[in-house]
Formats: structure tokens, sequence, C-alpha cells
């Protein structure tokens, strides 16, 4: 006897629903606000937790040039960082950040497809982001005299770190500014501690600034040869450049003035301005400093794979000067840090999808819903971890690479508006968008490995992106319809009788044109020549754009009644309508259409880039899916 299946139908369809149940997050105007240096905090998770492996990696990477390479990434910072991130929440005060600024500069499909190129960088940033921090946790969690000896089991403590935190997102997780302040409060206060304690140990032991002296002259002939070496090491610092774009992406939360309105929130961007600035002097300081006390405390063979200052150099200090319990709670306090800078980024991933990809048509359906997302984005982070077999040091270019692009970006988005705006800073603006093209470049050069990640993820993105738009292209894509009032007198007088509407290509806009048209439609369709007709035009806008408002307004021309609108694809803009004019009037509209002649696949390809094409073919695939009774439908007549 066969066993029922409707409970484990009814099981999977309760997983399905539970798996694309869309998160619904609110309004950015409706988030509850925070004073700056609370937001601030929730940035830190990303910017200060880089602490934890910074002073390693840039020491492995600049030996005992360590400090003067700091100092330089620290002037670019202040210098470089700070002032375009300025602009940037001057410039997109509602969280947009300095993509979408890039997007309003470059028209058509050429912002569409950089936009797309960026979204791959951000992934290697947040990407990298979780599977970086989760291996350093991992480093500090090994390298721990408390704990049992875990040394070869790096990767599946950084698996399971990984899957922890995706088990919170899939269980339903909300960013909580008040754990932020009490992570970085913690972890900040526990840092300005080893670095005294270090800063104190340098003091009294001279002989650490004289065998620094030594090896930076005995590398190093004189001070310009040691400036002109810094410069070009710097750029393998630059993951303490982490931690600007998330700061401007967060701007909704932070709290402005009592005037501030959603198109001037001008308190609201002077403290997010204060948030960037404040961010970048502490960050300044503790790279400074933590760069100093672990290059000169620390042998140069224990920043290496498998050294006790491997990706932990701070905690190794910690330990060494302030003893096991001391060291033990900064190993907490690293560990928790880090973990919540990937759950930061993980966030950033699921609010960077439902913000791009689905407004252009490029992401199926169910990735508006947050948990098939996690379980993407989890599979990579654990495809990522396998292969940098959870090492710190290997991922930093990738990391870098995702930071130093969006900065580029940004940066290249600031010197486009200024020039735009015909701004004095057009000059500075630019020559600080070359040092960090430079500084990218040679990070890539260096470390090809990160260019390699984010070409994947690139190419990931555009190929599913088209397959989306292809796949997708058949919806109404329609949010609303606006009718002005000549339309709406239009459409009334023409429901007395059958509405018929015939498809019109402007040209010249005369009477002749017209009176041609209607003729020939009324010939080939048997038209009697008492039944009022009115002529529809659609413009293509933006092809670019997928879902769009369609504003119809009633025009007159010697006697010619026609509704013209604008829309980004014009058979889904005619079946919108055509479908709108049946539920406001109760009567079945009927559209005209002349026969196209060529070859079918142009006329395809000319629908999915420039929404026109072979109209009345897919005019009626449009209304075919989206009505599915017959009866129901708007007819659709070809002749000619």
């Amino acid at each position: 006897m066969a066993k029922p299946i409707g409970p484990r139908k009814q099981i999977s369809k309760r997983f399905i629903h539970w798996l694309l149940a869309e998160e619904r997050h609110e309004g950015a105007e409706r988030q509850r606000k925070h004073s700056w240096w609370q937001v601030m905090c929730l940035t830190g998770v990303d910017y200060f937790s880089t602490l934890g492996y910074q002073p390693g990696i840039a020491a492995l990477a600049a030996g005992s040039l360590s400090p003067l390479a700091t100092l330089i990434l620290v002037l670019l910072t202040l210098f470089g960082a700070l002032p375009i991130y300025g602009r940037v929440a001057a410039q997109s005060p509602n969280g947009e950040g300095s993509i979408a600024m890039l997007e309003h500069l470059l028209p058509w499909w050429q912002g569409k497809f950089l936009v797309l190129c960026l979204l791959g960088f951000v992934a290697t940033d947040f990407i990298i982001t979780i599977t970086l921090s989760a291996a350093d946790a991992t480093a500090h969690i090994i390298e721990n005299p408390l704990l049992p000896n875990l040394h070869g089991q790096e990767v599946t403590i950084t698996l399971v770190l990984v899957t922890l935190l995706a088990a919170v997102f899939l269980r339903g997780f909300r960013e909580a500014v008040g754990i932020a302040i009490f992570l970085v409060g913690i972890y900040l206060l526990l840092n300005l501690v080893v670095i005294s304690v270090g800063l104190s140990q340098i003091l009294n032991q001279p002989s650490v600034i004289t065998d620094w002296q030594t090896a930076l002259f005995t590398s190093h002939q004189n001070p310009f040869t040691m400036l002109g070496v810094s410069i070009l090491l710097f750029p393998k610092l630059a993951l303490g450049l982490s931690g600007f774009e998330t700061g401007v992406v967060v701007m909704p939360l932070v709290r402005g003035n009592s005037s501030d309105t959603y198109e001037q929130p001008r308190g609201r961007i002077q403290n997010t301005q204060k948030l960037l600035t404040a961010a970048a002097l502490i960050m300044s300081f503790f790279l400074i400093t933590s760069s100093l006390v672990t290059t000169l405390l620390i042998p140069a063979a224990e920043f290496r794979t498998g050294g006790d200052a491997s990706g932990r150099a701070l905690a190794y200090l910690a330990h060494r000067y302030l003893g096991s319990g001391f060291g033990t709670l900064y190993d907490l306090s690293t560990i928790g840090i880090l973990w919540f800078a990937g759950a930061s980024a993980m966030a950033g991933l699921l609010n960077i999808v439902p913000r791009y990809l689905p407004r252009y048509g490029m992401a199926p359906n169910w990735a508006r819903a947050v948990r098939p997302l996690v379980l993407v984005y989890t599979a990579i982070a654990f495809t990522v971890t396998i292969i940098f077999k959870a090492n710190v040091e290997a991922q930093g270019g990738a990391y870098a690479t995702g930071v130093l692009v969006l900065i580029s970006s940004a940066a290249l988005a600031v010197t486009l508006s200024a020039h735009r705006r015909r701004s004095r800073g057009t000059l500075t603006f630019g020559l600080i968008t070359l040092v960090f093209v430079y500084t990218t470049v040679v990070n890539i050069i260096e470390r090809p490995e990160g260019i390699r990640i984010a070409a994947f993820f690139i190419g990931a993105i555009i190929l599913t992106s088209l397959v989306s738009r292809v796949w997708r292209s058949t919806e109404l894509r329609v949010e609303r319809i606006d009718i002005d009032e000549a339309a709406h007198r239009f459409i009334t007088e023409e429901s007395q009788g059958v509405i018929r509407l015939i498809a019109n290509r402007l040209n010249e806009g005369d009477r002749r044109e017209y009176f041609l048209k209607e003729q020939e439609v009324r010939e080939d369709n048997h038209i009697p020549p008492t039944d009022p007709i009115l002529f529809l035009e659609v413009h293509v806008s933006d092809a670019s754009e997928f879902a769009d408002i369609i504003r119809v307004k009633g025009v007159e021309v010697d006697g010619y009644r026609i509704l013209r609108a604008e829309s980004a694809a014009v058979p889904n803009a005619i079946a919108a309508l055509l479908l709108y004019l049946r539920d406001q009037t109760g009567k079945i509209p009927h559209a005209y259409f002349g026969w196209v002649e060529g070859n079918p696949i142009q006329y395809l390809l000319r629908f999915i880039l420039f929404g026109e094409g072979d109209i009345a073919v897919v005019t009626r695939e449009v209304l075919r899916q989206a009505e599915k009774d017959p009866e129901r439908r708007p007819a659709i007549h070809v002749g000619g």
C-alpha cells in the first residue's frame, strides 16, 4: 500500500515558504536614528577590527619600514579617503553610496555595466571580509595557551565560524547598534592597554630602537631611499583603508537636525562627516602605534605563517607582556569583533542585491529573499576559505583589491561630479583619484589573486544578470500608471463603445501621419469608419532600466486623439496600459499593430537592449503571462 504523500508535500511547501520568505526591512526614514558616534561603532566593527591582522600583514609586507609605510597610509587616509567620502556623504545622503553616484553620472547601459562590475568588487570585499575575519578569529583561538592544541584544524574551525554566522542570518538577523558599541568599546580599550604597555616596553628597552635603526640603515642607505621604498610598499597595507564605504551606506541611521528633510538632510550630512572624521583619526592613531610596537617588539620570524604572531600581532604582545588571563580576554574581544565584522559584511551583501539587481531585472525573483542569498554567500565563503586554507595573509591581497577599487570608484565619482559642477576641487580630487588608482594597480600586480576572485564574481554577476534579464523580459515591469486630465477624458469618451488603440511610432507628428495610419489600420482590420479610435505612442526613455512609472498624457493633433507615454520597454508599457484600461473601464480593449519584417533574432536583441523589437508579438506574450484567462485578456490585432 502506498504511503500518503500529503504530509511530505506540506512539509516541503512549508520549507520552501520559509526559505523564500522575504524579510521586509523598514524604510530608511523609519529606522531608528542614533548619535553619530554610536553609528561609528557599527561601521567600526569592520574598520577597527582590521587591527586584529593589519599590524602583522604590514610587518610581513614592509619589514622594518612598516611604521613609515603605515604613516604614508595614514596620510592618504586623512587627506585622500576622508575628503572623498565627505563629498560622497554630501551627495548621496540617503545611503546610496559612491556606486549610485557613478550610476547617475553614466547613463544607459554604460552605467549599469559599471555597477555590475563594481558589485563584483563589492562581493570580493565583503566575502573576503567574512572569510578573512573568520580565519583571523581562528588564529586567536588556536594560539590561545589555555586551549588544547588545535594546530592543523584552521580550515575546520573557520568553516564552523562561517556556518554559525550563516545560521544566525537564516534565523533572522538584525544588526544591533548596541552590540556594536559594546564590542568596539571593549576592543579599542583593550588595544589601547596593549599598545600603551608596548610603548612602555620600548621606552624601558632603548636597545630595541637602536636595533630597529640599525636594520633600517643596513637595508636602506638614507632617509630618501626609505621614503621611496615606503611609498612603493604602502599599497600592501591598504587593508587599513576599509570601512569608508560602510560609513556612507549606514547614513540613514545617523540622527540629524529637526529641520532635516529627505531631500536636504544637512544635519545628517554634517554628523556623518563627523563620524568619518572621528573613525579616521581613531584608526590612524591605532595604525601608527600598533605598527610601531609590533615592528620593534616582535621578532620578524614570528610574523610568518606558523609563527606565534601570524595574524595576531597585538594578541602576541598581550599574552607576552600582560599574561595569559589578559591575553585570553583580548582574544575573546578580538574574536567577537571579527565575527561581528563578518556579520556586518553579510548584512551589506544582503542589502546590495535588492538595491540594484532586481531594479535592473538582473536577479531572479528568489534573490529578493534573504535566506537563499545567505546559502549562496555561505557556499562561496566556504569555497574561498578552502582555497586559501584559512590563511589570513594569503587573503590580504583579495581584500585590499576590493577595498581599493571601491575607494577608487568613489574618488572617480567625486571627481566627475566636481567637474560637472565646475568646482575648484576638480584638480585636487583628480590627483587623489590617480593616487588611489596607482595604489590599486600596484596591489593587483603584486597580489593578482584579488583581481582573479573579483573577475570571477564580476563574470558570475554579469552572466546571471543577463540570463535573468532575458528570462524576466516579458514581465509587466510597471510600478504604476499615472494618467493626466486630457488622457483621462479621452479614455472616458472611448469607453462608451469599443476601446480601440492604434500603436504608432511617432515620426512627424502631423495630421498626414495620423490620417494615413488610421486609414491603413481601418482597412486591414475592417474597422467601421464610425468607430472612434485612439492613437498610442510610447517613447523609450532608458532601455537599461527595468521597472518604471508610466506617465500618460493626452495630446490632440487636428482632431486626432493621442495617448503618449515614456517607458523602458514599449511592449511591456503597452500591455500594462491595456490592462489598466480594462480594469478602469470594465471593457476589453483592442490594440492594433502592423507586421514587421526582418530577422527575428535581431528584433529580439533590439527588444532586450533597446526596449523595442517586434512589439506586437512581445506585447501579446506579456499579456499572456500577466492574464491567464483568455476571456479577460486585451485583444491584439496585427495587419499589413
